[in-house]
């Protein structure tokens, strides 16, 4: 398995960004207001994933007093923060497609704070993209080409 790109989240988000602008222009004359309450689950998603990176890179490299990882364990760890990245950029271009639809009507209050609620969630989306990003780096064994010289044991 490689490791996941950042220019591929980056075209799954710009794709998903287009996409929902083309379909709010087409297709929807009034938009219910956006939900807020998708922030604070991508940012504890994100801090849980952040968490979990920094304990497991500590586990793999054995350092004194930490039980080893289970490589099962690792390996789904791996597997949950592709999907995380995947589903933030997904997310991220959703809300990105939002807020260019609406930078257009600033001027009336309801689509000022659709927009403001989708730069927070577009916001909420890049760290939980960079949080799974982590996840997946610590996931690594030390040593694995790709790495760095200075961390090879």
């Amino acid at each position: 398995m490689r490791p996941t790109r950042v220019s591929t989240l980056v075209i799954v988000a710009v794709v998903c960004a287009v996409g929902t602008w083309l379909a709010l222009r087409t297709g929807c004359q009034r938009l219910p207001p956006l939900p807020w309450t998708g922030v604070p689950a991508l940012l504890v998603a994100a801090a849980a994933e952040a968490w979990t990176g920094r304990d497991l890179k500590a586990r793999i490299a054995g350092r004194r007093g930490l039980k080893p990882a289970a490589p099962l364990f690792v390996s789904r760890m791996v597997a949950l923060a592709k999907a995380s990245s995947a589903a933030a950029a997904i997310i991220a271009g959703v809300a990105a497609g939002f807020d260019t639809y609406l930078s257009g009507s600033l001027g009336a209050t309801i689509p000022r704070e659709d927009a403001l609620t989708a730069v927070i969630t577009f916001a909420a989306a890049v760290v939980l993209a960079c949080a799974a990003l982590y996840l997946e780096y610590c996931c690594r064994v030390p040593g694995e080409p790709g790495d760095s010289p200075s961390e090879a044991p």
